[in-house]
């Protein structure tokens, strides 16, 4: 049924959808049901996904707050995004058996923290406050770390040594914004050092520069994913800063038809933390409406892949000896 508010076209930004830290956190949950049975513990959302969420619950994963909900002696995940080390005292205290599903390169921002915090320097924390990333990296050093979100907190920041400071970054922040912060640092603070290498994760950096060249191409991009996942927030924005009508969706059923109107070129892409049938359900939704021409609008071939934590890894290892 041909319907007047049917795109002609669709492009799906690739890369898109999964990121190899938030398959590596969701496999991490299904390995622990099928090894211990349920239920798991998970501290916080694995991902920012409320149908991830909701599918791991349905299969016996029980999500908490804190880590002090959990049953003593239980067993625990720890979320992609990373905890402070006092998560991991008071897991030990409470004789939790403790998986740590964080993001390998959430985990380098720690490192660089810990280390930056012991040479005496002042950590200057570029990313949003309250989201569990900023919480796991700000533990790691609380006395030595300010958060700044804007520019203009980089214009009132004062700190004791200004020969001493250093900076880092969440992984999932906009790269054009957070480099306009770090040169205002470097404007204010000119002797200021920073990462070996980018924090802003190698997923964030491609799923933004995908939408940045597709919405040239379009007149609408929806970005599938859920409100309190950073990336995919930043992927609008982008969108929207590139030409394009950009709306965030958790799925197909929130596309609302005044935003179709006289749209002929729609884009979609989806967050680091949704899953690919989401993306699917979101084609299969205009196709019924009469749209046709389906592409892939690649910019960039992803291969990244990261190994399950050791503790999976080594429950593992016996069974795939067999």
């Amino acid at each position: 049924m041909q319907m007047s508010s049917a795109p002609e076209k669709l492009y799906l930004a690739a890369p898109r959808g999964y990121c190899a830290g938030v398959d590596r956190a969701v496999q991490t949950v299904e390995r622990a049901l099928e090894l211990y049975g349920p239920p798991v513990y998970v501290r916080k959302e694995i991902v920012h996904n409320k149908h991830v969420v909701e599918q791991l619950r349905e299969r016996g994963a029980i999500f908490v707050d804190q880590e002090s909900e959990v049953p003593e002696g239980e067993t625990v995940v720890f979320s992609a995004h990373g905890v402070a080390p006092s998560v991991h005292a008071n897991s030990e205290a409470r004789s939790l058996k403790t998986i740590d599903a964080t993001c390998p390169l959430v985990t380098k921002v720690h490192v660089e923290a810990r280390k930056f915090a012991a040479d005496g320097y002042t950590i200057v924390l570029i990313g949003h406050d309250g989201h569990e990333e900023v919480e796991g990296t700000m533990g790691e050093a609380p006395e030595s770390i300010v958060l700044v979100e804007t520019e203009e907190d980089v214009e009132s920041l004062e700190v004791a040594d200004p020969t001493r400071i250093a900076f880092i970054s969440q992984t999932t922040l906009s790269v054009d914004e957070t480099s306009a912060i770090i040169a205002k640092l470097r404007e204010k603070f000119p002797q200021i050092t920073g990462p070996r290498t980018d924090d802003i994760c190698y997923a964030t950096t491609n799923r933004q520069m995908a939408v940045r060249q597709m919405a040239d191409a379009c007149d609408l991009v929806l970005v599938i994913g859920s409100t309190n996942s950073s990336n995919s927030q930043r992927l609008v924005e982008v969108a929207r800063d590139y030409g394009a009508d950009s709306y965030l969706i958790d799925n197909e059923a929130q596309v609302q038809e005044e935003w179709l109107t006289d749209k002929s070129v729609v884009g979609i892409s989806s967050g680091a933390s949704a899953p690919e049938e989401l993306v699917q359900r979101l084609v299969d939704f205009f196709k019924e409406r009469g749209t046709t021409d389906v592409s892939e609008f690649e910019v960039i071939k992803e291969d990244v892949r990261f190994m399950l934590p050791k503790t999976i890894r080594q429950e593992l290892a016996p069974q795939s000896a067999q």
